[in-house]
């Protein structure tokens, strides 16, 4: 009986389950349909304001989507990567139909590297003479960041804007462990090296402190003198405004110059009217950033040849990976084939990545090295270029970073969890072994290492270290000993990784694409990308049980959902690691 009441419970979850799959490709099928008819290149009338909200988090790419007509709980939401916004942002400039940027923006799931490059696709708008006005009833730090850039901002009378510094936390999970009878058994180079912090710690030791000190003070120097520039306040004032909260209303933001006024909507929409010079009675022309589809021009001409632009976003890991991880099979096969193509003359390779493998970090290094010998290879840093994401791009001719990017973190990590007692205590399991050998059933995680085991484990973290040091030196034109020295797994800000000699320019990808353009001495030229975007019927049907179990997750754990994605990918990391010391959220 109880055998057949599992058969049956199993056959109503498959029945379940089959028949939510079946709704969701047959609404996919729908979303295709209605995409390839209302989803073309949007008609844009003259008088025409470029609306931007953006409350999404931003990828670096868009991802294709025939699912954007069917919104099933997010899990297939409709937005756009930052690619496509830069491209957007900088066609609406030239674009005789579009008179303004209308940005409406209250919280924004991005990092300051990619706050800056819309930031200054923004700068760099304004320089047509089309203005940009911004109202909000809720600034956070890196909307208003955004938003300083307009000729007005407005907020709304009863509205709020966050202007308090910003501040890193991170999680610790050692009494956790503890509890569960877990011992995280660690073995790193590097004084910095704090990926390990949180298992064994219930606090950040007094070098991680002053590592996240420095760097956070790096990027919100660049903040303030980025909103000074813009607000015509100095920096000292903003410090002092945000150091003492002195802005807690929103006539408080008027008082000290962080908006131009405090209006309602309607206010708001009866300005922009002006100026478009419309009737009151008139209707706004407006079109979201998201349906403002135009043709890159980047992507079109006569020109033969080709700069192309290989994406490595994600943790890095041996094999094909995930879409949103660095498979090193999947980067390295991108990379060689733009290296092989006659018609591709240079290689911006885009890294946005915490690190993660240093075996597959290696690998993708090679493809790097060798593209160097054949054409020019530049490096552009995104959010985070840091320990893997630093290795696999130290052999490109020059590096470009944002002032903000974290990057940096030289150093490498290894953690095999000692579970015995949570096995014997807590589940009353014990195990036995039969080997051939000593060291047959290293790394096993139902024992404690013995000395000569961490001896042996040691030794091959340093050696990859030693290597990845030299790699570093060799790519950089530095001594090693200069390189461990600013090594030791420290995390730099993109500033302060140009002062050391770790990044040779601060700049965007577009910066990247234009010094890549020279470097092959190219005026004309189409931009390819790699390596290509899933077909989105392949990931629904691939991973259809991944989308669903991680968005119920996510909807249970709320604000703890990182904390959860942290503790598992720790779980799930496999080998010696050069990745960032934690995650990183600023805020």
């Amino acid at each position: 009986m109880k055998s057949f009441f599992k058969s049956v419970l199993a056959t109503l979850v498959g029945i379940i389950i089959a028949f939510f799959l079946i709704i969701i490709i047959t609404f996919g099928i729908m979303g295709a349909w209605v995409s390839s008819v209302s989803d073309k290149t949007v008609e844009i009338s003259d008088n025409t304001v470029l609306h931007i909200s953006l409350n999404y988090p931003i990828e670096e790419r868009t991802n294709k989507n025939n699912f954007q007509a069917y919104r099933f709980a997010d899990m297939f939401s409709e937005n756009i990567g930052l690619n496509d916004i830069l491209t957007r942002i900088k066609y609406a400039k030239t674009d005789d139909k579009i008179k303004g940027i209308y940005l409406d923006m209250s919280m924004m799931g991005a990092s300051f590297a990619t706050l800056q490059e819309i930031r200054d696709a923004l700068i760099d708008f304004k320089s047509s003479g089309k203005f940009i006005l911004s109202y909000s009833e809720y600034y956070s730090q890196g909307t208003y960041y955004l938003a300083s850039t307009a000729d007005n901002v407005y907020l709304n009378p009863e509205g709020i804007i966050d202007f308090s510094g910003l501040s890193s936390q991170s999680v610790f999970f050692k009494h956790t462990l503890e509890k569960l009878g877990i011992e995280a058994q660690v073995i790193k180079v590097g004084t910095y090296k704090s990926a390990v912090e949180p298992f064994i710690l219930d606090k950040m030791s007094p070098a991680n402190r002053e590592q996240v000190t420095s760097f956070l003070g790096s990027i919100y120097t660049n903040y303030l003198d980025e909103i000074a520039a813009s607000r015509d306040i100095s920096a000292d004032s903003l410090f002092q405004i945000a150091n003492e909260l002195k802005i807690e209303t929103a006539d408080d933001a008027v008082t000290y110059g962080l908006v131009d006024a405090t209006k309602y909507k309607d206010e708001v929409l009866a300005e922009l009217k002006s100026l478009l010079n419309l009737e009151e009675k008139d209707k706004i022309k407006s079109v979201s950033i998201e349906k403002y589809v135009v043709k890159d021009p980047s992507q079109s001409g006569t020109s033969r040849d080709r700069i192309a632009v290989v994406y490595a976003v994600g943790d890095i890991v041996s094999g094909e990976g995930s879409d949103k991880q660095i498979g090193s099979e999947k980067i390295s096969r991108a990379i060689r084939t733009a290296r092989e193509d006659d018609k591709v003359k240079a290689v911006v390779l885009r890294v946005n990545s915490p690190g993660g493998s240093a075996l597959a970090s290696d690998v993708i290094w090679r493809e790097v090295e060798l593209t160097k010998a054949t054409k020019p290879i530049i490096v552009s840093m995104g959010d985070l270029a840091a320990s893997g994401g630093y290795y696999i791009s130290t052999a490109a001719d020059s590096i470009f970073a944002q002032p903000n990017t974290i990057t940096g973190s030289i150093g490498v990590f290894g953690i095999i969890p000692n579970m015995q007692g949570f096995f014997n205590d807590k589940l009353g399991v014990t195990f036995d072994v039969v080997k051939t050998g000593e060291f047959s059933d290293l790394g096993s995680i139902n024992r404690p290492l013995t000395a000569q085991e961490e001896a042996i484990i040691q030794r091959s973290v340093n050696q990859i270290y030693d290597t990845f040091t030299q790699k570093v030196a060799d790519g950089r034109n530095k001594k090693q000993s200069y390189i461990d020295s600013i090594g030791q797994g420290r995390v730099w800000s993109g500033s302060q990784a140009l002062e050391l000699g770790l990044v040779d320019k601060l700049g965007g990808i577009d910066d990247a694409i234009v010094a890549a353009a020279s470097k092959a001495e190219l005026d004309e030229y189409k931009i390819v990308t790699y390596p290509a975007i899933s077909d989105p019927f392949e990931s629904l049907l691939g991973n259809s049980k991944d989308r669903i179990s991680q968005w119920f997750l996510k909807q249970e754990l709320g604000s703890a959902y990182p904390v959860y994605q942290q503790a598992k990918g720790t779980l799930e990391q496999t080998g010696i690691q050069a990745r960032l010391p934690y995650t990183i959220t600023i805020k």
